[in-house]
């Protein structure tokens, strides 16, 4: 097999999936100790772990002014929403786009755009199915201000969901990200959403699927109308 075709299939593995694969690997050697279909089985599970955890680069756009998806998975909710209040982006709605991440989806989580991190909260709460909209108000959440080069501020926020149990932030107030800069993962099921800013539409539709740190999702200092698209 060809480096290019091998790298097609096996991605590099982020270090935060090092333990849970080794644990998956471990009782699988159990297992066929104790009998060999249930270590086929859970060699399955092992596999899926470092798939889950897997980490691939991305071609990341370098045009200023583009905002790009900050998870893998499917645009599922889009339209008016108050941005989290511990951040303190004031009560009027901006307009929100939130991917949901299935168990298959790589959960390494990008900057969508470049700036000053401003603010970082963290919440503790329910664990709803994330692609329900009360999962925004309602679930444990992660939220980032991130103040772009003109002073506008946007909002990026991961949402733990249903089998989602630990939400893992590298960043910190005061960092600086560049547009698709890794900065968190989410564990097993999730959702992002972003908060643009006032003014700005999507260009990402419902249903849509979208790559993190390569798809775009808004184009800022643009009076672009919002995207729409049909199923085919």
């Amino acid at each position: 097999m060809s480096v290019s075709m091998l790298s097609t299939f096996v991605k590099p593995m982020h270090r935060e999936g090092i333990p849970f694969v080794a644990g998956f690997a471990a009782a699988t050697l159990v297992l066929f100790w104790i009998w060999e279909p249930l270590g086929w089985l859970g060699l399955g599970l092992t596999v899926w772990c470092y798939y889950f955890f897997r980490d691939p680069k991305r071609a990341v756009p370098l045009n200023r002014g583009l905002v790009v998806s900050p998870a893998d998975g499917l645009v599922s909710l889009i339209g008016p929403a108050v941005p989290p209040p511990e951040l303190g982006l004031g009560p009027e709605a901006l307009t929100r786009v939130s991917v949901f991440m299935s168990v298959f989806n790589c959960h390494v989580n990008r900057a969508p755009v470049a700036g000053r991190v401003t603010a970082v909260a963290y919440r503790p709460g329910k664990f709803l199915n994330a692609s329900l909209d009360k999962a925004s108000e309602d679930n444990e959440r992660n939220a980032l201000a991130i103040e772009l080069d003109d002073g506008r501020k946007l909002a990026v926020v991961q949402i733990a969901g249903l089998v989602a149990r630990r939400i893992v932030c590298w960043t910190k107030p005061g960092q600086t990200l560049r547009t698709g800069e890794r900065f968190g993962l989410i564990r097993f099921g999730s959702r992002l959403d972003v908060y643009l800013p006032a003014g700005i539409m999507p260009q990402v539709a419902l249903g849509q699927t979208c790559v993190a740190g390569e798809t775009v999702i808004a184009v800022l200092g643009q009076d672009a109308p919002q995207r729409m698209a049909s199923e085919d």
